[in-house]
């Protein structure tokens, strides 16, 4: 097996400037919720234990939405893949989908509807894929009369 070894100092300095929250995906997904009409929370707890934050979130509707970037969540269409420390990276990169499927069946064992996009997808695309599901939800939440 091929020895692990932390990233140089100065990768760790630029992967550490690469934003974690309120990424220019995010923020053209939540332009496109907005013009909607549509109200949300940002960077909303969804579970405390493990700690998992969702993007975007509809408490009330418990809806969790992720908008995954693709180096950091290895899209099958746009990853790459660092040749310098590969194993390290590979590593890296698989915990971080195991994560997501982790937080994905937790939040659905909990009732939550959970939607991930890629950061690379339409933004006018993900918001109708949003507001379809945030008006199946309100259908199923309104009581026959």
């Amino acid at each position: 097996m091929p020895q692990v070894l932390c990233p140089s100092p100065k990768a760790s300095r630029r992967m550490a400037k690469i934003r974690q929250k309120g990424t220019d995906a995010e923020i053209a997904l939540r332009r496109e919720i907005r013009k909607m009409g549509l109200r949300y929370r940002v960077d909303y707890e969804v579970l405390k234990k493990p700690r998992r934050v969702a993007d975007i979130a509809f408490p009330r509707r418990k809806i969790a939405i992720f908008v995954d970037g693709c180096f950091w969540h290895g899209c099958p269409a746009h990853a790459t893949w660092p040749k310098q420390n590969a194993e390290f990276w590979r590593q890296k990169i698989e915990a971080n989908r195991q994560r997501d499927n982790d937080t994905n069946d937790r939040l659905q064992d909990l009732g939550w509807t959970v939607l991930r996009f890629w950061s690379h997808e339409s933004p006018s695309e993900a918001a109708k894929t949003i507001a379809r599901v945030v008006a199946t939800a309100d259908r199923n939440d309104t009581p026959n009369r």
